[in-house]
């Protein structure tokens, strides 16, 4: 474990991986909250998780995948980024971001290695959330456009960011079996939301599964076959209950499609306006 660092707005000092308690910002858990470190011990403590904080809290620190753990940490200690080698790396699970009693979700892939991974939060200090938080501060969701690192004051009103998977997998593949075993989380999330939940964005195809993976374990209607991703596809799907909750798709906010103009700000925007 490298030395303690500074955390570049708080100026506090942390040790890398970040112990859950110590005082980040944002840290939902404490030096108390269990630890899933099986399939099993996920889906227990996902379903017993009482509210969003608690549900994060468990997140935030769960241990049920050796690749990813190992992966995560090993970045966060010897794989650090040149240009944050001075800085601590949180090096846990990404829980979710954004409003507890939100209406829309979006869903992403997984956190990346010196995004998430380093910050704590989600797509905060990378190039993907310059884009995501770009686009819904003009969407009227952000407090402000940028998200560079947690504490620094960004505020999402009605909308809250969640993953397929909640650990940075190498070369941003996380495997079908780490997929399964995380998906009890996002279960939960859809869950706990599902009283004023309205609509929830896709970010490339992998959360669109991921989206109605979960949907079809709540018991919701998923019109059959699967609906097709792709940007702007649209479906609606209905609850238990029989209200309607729409998912959008978007390609996802990678500098891979960024940069190729495969999304541009303009397509981005229009999927934000549909929520």
């Amino acid at each position: 474990m490298p030395d303690p660092a500074q955390h570049p707005l708080t100026g506090g000092l942390f040790s890398s991986p970040v112990p859950p308690g110590a005082g980040w910002p944002g840290d939902p858990a404490t030096a108390e909250t269990p630890v899933a470190a099986t399939p099993a011990q996920v889906r227990r403590l996902a379903k017993g998780a009482d509210g969003i904080r608690e549900l994060d809290a468990r997140i935030s620190v769960c241990r049920a995948c050796p690749r990813l753990v190992e992966w995560r940490e090993s970045v966060a200690t010897e794989g650090r980024r040149a240009a944050f080698a001075d800085q601590p790396y949180w090096g846990r699970p990404g829980p979710s971001f954004g409003d507890p009693d939100a209406e829309v979700l979006v869903v992403g892939l997984a956190p990346a290695a010196n995004g998430t991974n380093r910050t704590g939060r989600m797509f905060t200090g990378d190039r993907s959330g310059d884009w995501l938080y770009a686009a819904l501060h003009r969407g009227g969701y952000a407090s402000q456009p940028t998200s560079v690192a947690s504490g620094d004051g960004l505020v999402l009103t009605g909308l809250r960011i969640v993953a397929t998977v909640r650990c940075a997998p190498p070369a941003n593949k996380p495997t079908t079996e780490e997929k399964a075993t995380c998906a009890p989380w996002l279960d939960r999330d859809l869950e706990l939301s599902e009283p004023r939940l309205r609509s929830m964005l896709a970010l490339g195809s992998i959360a669109w599964d991921a989206a109605l993976g979960a949907a079809r374990r709540r018991g919701w209607l998923v019109p059959r076959p699967k609906p097709t991703f792709g940007h702007g596809a649209e479906v609606i799907l209905r609850t238990a209950t029989g209200r309607p909750v729409r998912l959008v798709g978007s390609y996802h906010v990678s500098q891979q499609n960024t940069f190729t103009h495969k999304l541009t700000e303009a397509m981005l925007d229009d999927v934000i306006a549909r929520l």
